[in-house]
């Protein structure tokens, strides 16, 4: 499988403290409507780690119905637990999901080793794997040189780096070839530049369109168009991380009628000057 373009991190929207599936489907339409290459339900912006294990596979498999094969479906599965993952994944191969996306296992802290058994272990069941490198949220960074042993494997497709450093694009990929997505929006052009392939986004919860025009733009060698884009909402891409994610791109979606501003704590709302500061942006830019 291939892995190149516009993903979404896709947010899950609460009513009354609970998962609400009707507004997941609106925004799954949404997502399609503005023509991304897929949608990952389960990732950190969908608030995993306050997700029960059935919310998590029903989430995954109104995505996957919703989608209805129009765009792929990488179901977030992972857990710092591998017999966890690799129950996660199997219950997602069989809901229909098109790929998963495996974090690396939080709090415990493995070796690369171990790191390489956990991932090679969720690779069995058959579903392409996207690796999740976001060493700032779980403790620990999947080393270059275990990307490029975990790439031997046919079904680990792409790494979703989220380590905020271009730099370790270059090394990962002088060294093996594997799809590199950008974790981070407002480094997806420096990165594509490099030779990512494309992003999982945070910001195209909201603007899945100008976000996959610029990664079009790219691709066509129109740099100009794409680095237009890239400084137009450059200014969003930062401001939706002012706070902890997705506390910030939750409450711009709720600026716009899209969703409740709702979260499970430990995650609650905004600070007010903060989302002071996100609105002007966002209506500097006509978001």
């Amino acid at each position: 499988m291939e892995f190149k373009g516009l993903y979404t991190a896709l947010v899950t929207p609460f009513k009354n403290g609970r998962v609400d599936f009707d507004k997941i489907k609106e925004l799954v339409e949404f997502q399609i409507d503005g023509g991304v290459d897929g949608i990952v339900p389960m990732g950190t912006t969908g608030e995993s780690p306050t997700i029960s294990p059935n919310e998590r596979l029903r989430i995954i498999e109104t995505v996957v119905k919703q989608a209805g094969g129009r765009c792929l479906v990488v179901a977030g599965t992972g857990a710092n637990s591998t017999a966890e993952a690799v129950e996660q994944t199997e219950e997602a191969k069989k809901l229909g999901a098109d790929a998963t996306l495996q974090v690396t296992p939080y709090y415990n802290k493995p070796t690369q080793e171990g790191l390489y058994r956990h991932f090679s272990a969720t690779a069995e069941i058959g579903l392409p794997v996207v690796l999740y490198n976001v060493p700032g949220r779980t403790g620990v960074a999947i080393a270059p040189e275990t990307v490029a042993r975990l790439s031997k494997n046919p079904n680990i497709s792409a790494l979703k780096e989220a380590g905020g450093n271009v730099d370790r694009v270059s090394e990962i990929l002088s060294i093996c070839d594997i799809a590199i997505l950008s974790g981070d929006d407002a480094l997806t052009l420096p990165m594509m530049s490099i030779g990512a392939k494309g992003v999982i986004s945070v910001a195209s919860n909201l603007c899945p369109k100008p976000l996959k025009q610029m990664i079009n733009a790219f691709f066509a060698r129109d740099l100009a168009k794409a680095n237009e884009i890239h400084y137009k909402y450059y200014k969003f891409m930062r401001d939706i991380f002012i706070e902890t994610n997705p506390l910030p791109i939750k409450a711009a979606m709720a600026m716009r009628g899209m969703i409740e501003e709702e979260y499970r704590l430990p995650l609650c709302p905004m600070q007010e000057k903060n989302k002071k500061i996100l609105l002007e942006t966002m209506n500097t830019i006509g978001i």
